[in-house]
């Protein structure tokens, strides 16, 4: 059986600018999708993305837990698929700031279905990588 999304990151950036990138909704913008992100717990939110004939572009989310600059976690709803995002920010002893993304709760069926969790890594790869690209301009 295929495991759930789990990623690693590394950033340059100061702890904070990470956080930043993660809790600021115009920041966010700039490497997932548009949304209406407010790091407070209950808030509900929606990531929007351009639709395609197989996707309404619409992650319904709410969230989760907010432990600045440590740990942020939120429901991301789509496509009948409903997980957990979580990240945790951690300082290196090299200055550098370790960020992990667990996106966990895939249903049997997806995780069954061939290249479903691949996909999502893929994904959260390339938003990974625009991160790190808004992080540098900062």
């Amino acid at each position: 059986m295929k495991s759930d999304v789990s990623l690693d990151f590394q950033f340059t950036s100061t702890i904070e600018q990470v956080w930043n990138a993660l809790t600021d909704s115009d920041t966010l913008a700039k490497w997932i999708w548009d949304n209406d992100f407010k790091p407070v717990v209950g808030h509900k939110f929606q990531f929007r993305a351009e639709p395609s004939e197989w996707w309404d572009g619409i992650v319904d989310s709410e969230v989760l837990e907010v432990d600045e600059p440590n740990k942020l976690s939120y429901t991301w709803v789509s496509a009948g698929e409903s997980t957990t995002v979580t990240w945790t920010l951690k300082k290196g002893s090299d200055g550098t700031v370790h960020l992990h993304l667990d996106q966990t709760g895939f249903s049997e069926a997806t995780k069954a279905r061939e290249g479903a969790i691949e996909g999502a890594k893929y994904a959260w790869t390339n938003m990974g990588d625009q991160l790190g690209k808004v992080l540098t301009v900062q």
